[in-house]
């Protein structure tokens, strides 16, 4: 199910009703009703690929019982190493098997020999990244003993599958997620005028600014070849905005609906353009990710606590295997090789956020947002072949289209404005601002315009989030 249909329009209130509707002293009830709605919200895109979320939760949920119990280390490591190499296997087999396969057939085409492996045409589950590294993620804290065993298992099964952000993240840790489902929520009314907030600003950023910026990049990323140097340039620097609006968008929308419910997720993006140095933007973007990435792959690899060059190495292969998890596709590895090695180049020469003020943070603010935008089109290219026509297509042959939709680049303007007005205030908190945010009428009528222009420019065509796919 989508944030943005109508359908969760109407599952989103009676989830709500009859939450708050079963006594707060009878939170099993509560909380089999939430697993309940929770398996119902998935199923709505692939009722079979629920086995495979179910799956999971039981092989982490067993692997945790078994390290709970296994006295010697070495017994504890193999349910560990259990858990991770079926969970990781599920996720090769439906992501990354025919990507792995079709290569190796070209390599060895090359040297002119002929394989052909089984091809699987199977349907990519929608979040299966996500909650395979949540599930994971209480596997290894249950192993380093950071986090206790979750006995019941319908309280774990709902800590996996919760749904507010089950299918696009954040990836919630299990310290922080499941002591909250034995919590008693009542409910608020700041903390639920709170949760709207945050959940009407999303649907903005996806709806007004994401899906505006997607009319015109689509069409350009998609039919490369048929366009000039100036319309990639365009679509180039609008995927940033596309991307943000729509990922950032989800996360709100989730972080919002379970703050309505009484539950407290973790900040997944903070002002990620307002960083100047790619370093400060791994600190701001895809925070649930880049953390998980950072407990779980770069400090078991050894972290900064060897030598230099391991330390590169460190880095360059966790960045690696972050950008394989977006998608099997060379784009995906590129992108994320070039911010590895962007990192170790800033590492290598002292530059952090902190080292610069004034003139010259702009200017290296102005160099990371180019970095990044340069880095987008990697991403965003359907092939390296489409990524390389683009990049090359801007450098030799920058003529701007003679007809430009004027209509879309006006919207897509307004937001730009009203998002980058909001989070300049936030990022650096004018007084002056903040006495008009703690005007209670002034919030109340910017309630009031943000739902009337999310009415108006927004349309709610139940378009896909971009990350789904991942």
């Amino acid at each position: 199910m989508l944030f943005n249909s109508i359908a969760f329009l109407f599952f989103f209130p009676i989830v709500c009703l009859v939450y708050f509707a079963i006594p707060k002293n009878c939170i099993k009830i509560r909380n089999g009703f939430l697993l309940t709605a929770s398996y119902y919200f998935y199923m709505n895109w692939e009722p079979i690929y629920a086995l495979l979320l179910l799956t999971s939760t039981f092989i982490t949920y067993i692997a945790s019982i078994g390290i709970g119990h296994c006295q010697e280390k070495q017994l504890k490591k193999l349910c560990l190493i259990g858990s991770i190499v079926l969970n990781l296997t599920i996720l090769f087999l439906f992501k990354y098997y025919n990507f792995i396969t079709d290569n190796i057939e070209l390599v060895l085409l090359s040297s002119h020999l002929s394989i052909d492996f089984p091809k699987f045409t199977l349907l990519l589950p929608v979040g299966i990244s996500f909650y395979t590294f949540q599930a994971l993620g209480y596997s290894i804290d249950v192993y380093k003993g950071t986090t206790k065993i979750e006995h019941n298992f319908f309280t774990y099964a709902l800590f996996v599958s919760f749904f507010p952000q089950l299918v696009a993240g954040p990836i919630e840790r299990s310290n922080n997620l499941l002591p909250q489902f034995k919590e008693k929520h009542c409910i608020d009314y700041n903390r639920v005028i709170n949760g709207l907030g945050l959940m009407v600003w999303g649907y903005f950023m996806k709806l007004v600014l994401a899906d505006r910026c997607a009319i015109y990049v689509d069409v350009i990323f998609n039919h490369v070849g048929a366009h000039n140097g100036g319309s990639y340039l365009i679509a180039s620097l609008l995927f940033p905005f596309q991307i943000y609006g729509d990922f950032a968008g989800y996360s709100l929308i989730a972080i919002g609906v379970a703050k309505v419910l009484g539950f407290r997720l973790m900040e997944n993006f903070h002002h990620p353009y307002f960083a100047c140095t790619i370093g400060d933007f791994w600190h701001r973007w895809h925070i649930s990710l880049s953390t998980w990435f950072k407990d779980y792959v770069y400090i078991p690899l050894g972290g900064n606590r060897v030598s230099k060059v391991r330390c590169y190495i460190n880095l360059l292969i966790t960045f690696v295997v972050s950008g394989i998890w977006h998608g099997a596709n060379w784009t995906f590895f590129c992108w994320g090789s070039l911010h590895g090695i962007l990192l170790c180049i800033e590492k290598a020469f002292g530059i952090n956020k902190k080292s610069y003020y004034g003139f010259t943070r702009l200017l290296h603010w102005g160099a990371t947002f180019f970095l990044v935008c340069f880095a987008w089109i990697l991403f965003r290219a359907n092939n390296m072949h489409d990524a390389i026509e683009v990049i090359n297509s801007i450098i030799t042959n920058l003529e701007f289209p003679n007809e430009m939709q004027y209509g879309i680049f006006l919207a897509i303007a307004a937001a730009m404005c009203i998002l980058n007005i909001k989070e300049y205030i936030e990022e650096f908190r004018p007084v002056f601002f903040q006495k008009l945010i703690n005007n209670k009428v002034l919030v109340h009528l910017y309630f009031i315009f943000m739902i009337a222009y999310i009415i108006l420019f927004g349309v709610f065509r139940g378009d896909q989030f971009i990350y789904f796919q991942f």
